[in-house]
């Protein structure tokens, strides 16, 4: 047909591509191009740059979270520079006297771990039976192939490390470093109140942007505010029915394991394995038996299926929750870019990303694909 086609139309007469066309079409490939390498950028930047953008981005988190605080004392005649400083150093109160609490039975775990890995395994021993047979007849392999092949000629290379105190001592001066400059950047967010705003709405050129931007900035506050302050709650509820029904079924310190249950819920997927394995653990020491070592993990299980399935879209609704596999990739990314902190603050990035996705006309599709 196409040939026919050819045979009849003279050869000035059959359409010729339009290579402008293709490339300021709807899909500009020199714009495809540059997103691309801007998005790489971006990545890359991101990555090598984690020491100062973390601590903005706990920073610019937190001030969501604290400023109805804030706003609140402020309509008691107290000034914004000061109930910044009240909100930061009750904050920082909370999480002393967390650490002081809980700082003797995780030393006194942590000390105990060998004993009780020793316990575990004798616990455990007919379990691993099949393996160490499989684990003996490799070790026979190999030392039949060493007396084969020979002796191993290869020289050998050895590598010094960094002692652990050092690599210790390093990541607790970043540590430190990191949390002082959270902190400063925190209590200056705070304290400026709507100067941001206001240089947003100054540089604005006419009133109907003016109005949207003050309607979007103000929805975006509002709404990330209250997820975040929502989160917290439904989390802090869980770790303290983790607490109780740990101290009904007889765990020792109980607290120490709801407040674990309480940060490891804000890490998806990873979170909730993380504390099955740890309580499964702590109930095979507890109990003398596998049925009743099973019933500590049993327990979180349970409360944390009714918090996930029930408790958490009754609350939040349709409106804040993610698209699941998108919650996965965003904790896979963000984990490997940032680690454990990338990790937790994973699911808290994307619902900010979605709520402004969701305000902004142009990229209303990508918020519509990122939720559930």
């Amino acid at each position: 047909m196409l040939e026919a086609i050819r045979k009849e139309t003279p050869e000035e007469e059959l359409p010729r591509p339009n290579i402008r066309k293709l490339l300021h079409g709807p899909f500009d490939i020199r714009s495809i191009s540059l997103t691309g390498l801007f998005v790489l950028a971006s990545f890359y930047t991101l990555y090598f740059g984690r020491a100062f953008f973390l601590p903005i981005v706990l920073a610019l988190l937190l001030s969501f979270l604290l400023s109805p605080v804030v706003r609140g004392l402020k309509k008691l005649h107290i000034p914004e520079a000061l109930g910044a400083a009240l909100a930061i150093f009750s904050l920082l109160g909370l999480l002393v006297l967390g650490v002081v609490e809980l700082a003797t039975p995780a030393y006194e775990w942590m000390g105990q771990a060998p004993q009780n890995l020793r316990r575990i395994e004798s616990k455990i021993r007919d379990l691993k039976k099949p393996v160490q047979t499989v684990s003996k007849a490799t070790e026979q392999v190999e030392k039949i192939a060493k007396v084969s092949g020979g002796q191993d000629s290869t020289p050998k290379v050895q590598v010094t490390t960094e002692s652990l105190g050092a690599r210790v001592l390093g990541k607790t001066t970043e540590l430190v470093s990191s949390a002082v400059v959270m902190l400063i950047l925190l209590y200056f967010l705070l304290a400026s109140g709507d100067l941001f705003l206001r240089k947003l709405i100054k540089v604005t050129p006419s009133l109907a942007d003016k109005k949207r931007a003050v309607e979007i900035a103000r929805q975006i506050e509002t709404e990330v505010s209250t997820y975040l302050a929502t989160i917290t709650l439904i989390n802090i509820v869980l770790g303290l029915a983790v607490w109780g029904a740990l101290a009904l079924i007889g765990v020792p310190n109980p607290l120490l394991w709801g407040v674990l249950a309480t940060f490891a819920n804000y890490i998806p997927y990873l979170g909730p394995i993380l504390m099955i394995s740890v309580l499964t653990m702590v109930g095979l020491l507890t109990f003398p038996d596998v049925p009743h070592a099973l019933l500590p993990p049993g327990a979180f299980l349970c409360l944390h299926g009714l918090e996930t399935f029930l408790i958490t879209p009754m609350i939040l609704g349709r409106r804040l929750t993610l698209n699941p596999v998108m919650i996965f990739l965003g904790l896979t990314f963000w984990g490997w870019m940032w680690g454990i902190a990338g990790a937790i603050l994973a699911v808290p990035i994307m619902v900010v990303f979605k709520i402004f996705c969701d305000h902004i006309e142009s990229l209303a599709p990508v918020g519509e694909f990122l939720g559930s």
